[in-house]
């Protein structure tokens, strides 16, 4: 049977994700990313308190698949489910977000332990996080324990990471745009690796994303959301 990546087997955005992700026309919020596509969508739409609970938010949206695997060891978890850096550089914590993103493994947590753990990276400001565009990478729970089944994981690295070439322009043209959410648009490329019982080997691909990310001066950097298409 094929294995399949499961971030090439997520349905389309529902009718209510779009709803809740529409613009809010007017508002003067991180102006200078209109130009970067998709950035407006995480930084202007109305305010949700989801990443505010991210635990609870999970729980609600999935529930534990089954699976043939035993219960993973503490230190497994661990090493399968990495938390974000403390760093004020955007582009570092791009590039290690990108990696948690494109990684995972069935046979040491669950779906709704990687769900919880991504929404980990989201900042605390429940009018910036986009807890959607994060839990849209993750595989839903049957597909998961078909995953499962086969002991699947997959492991990434990420090769370079850089400003939008749109980002940097209007940041130039107007510097203090980004003075009040303080998001950042950061295109990440690298590889991600995915293998399975029988096939340690596995296959590789390519990967590309653009991230908002959120960098204050006083705090280190947070995931904001994941933009829907990549940005050049």
């Amino acid at each position: 049977m094929q294995k399949r990546s499961f971030f090439s087997s997520r349905s389309a955005m529902s009718g209510d994700a779009l709803v809740r992700r529409r613009a809010l026309l007017g508002t003067a919020v991180l102006v200078v990313l209109v130009v970067c596509s998709g950035v407006l969508a995480y930084v202007t739409r109305d305010g949700r308190s989801t990443a505010d609970h991210p635990a609870a938010t999970a729980g609600s949206t999935a529930s534990p698949a089954p699976g043939p695997s035993a219960p993973a060891s503490p230190g497994a978890r661990s090493s399968a489910l990495p938390g974000p850096p403390s760093t004020h550089d955007p582009i570092a914590f791009a590039k290690a977000a990108a990696v948690a993103l494109w990684s995972y493994d069935t046979r040491a947590s669950s779906q709704p332990e990687l769900v919880a753990s991504l929404h980990r990276w989201l900042t605390t400001e429940g009018q910036y996080a986009d807890a959607d565009s994060v839990d849209r990478l993750a595989p839903s729970p049957l597909l998961w324990g078909r995953m499962a089944d086969s002991g699947q994981f997959a492991t990434a690295t990420a090769a370079e990471a850089h400003f939008p070439d749109s980002f940097t322009r209007a940041l130039q043209a107007d510097p203090g745009a980004i003075a009040q959410a303080y998001v950042y648009a950061v295109t990440v490329s690298g590889k991600q690796s995915i293998s399975w019982n029988g096939a340690p080997a596995g296959g590789a691909e390519d990967r590309s994303t653009t991230l908002a990310v959120q960098c204050r001066p006083d705090r280190p950097c947070a995931l904001a959301g994941v933009l829907p298409a990549v940005a050049p």
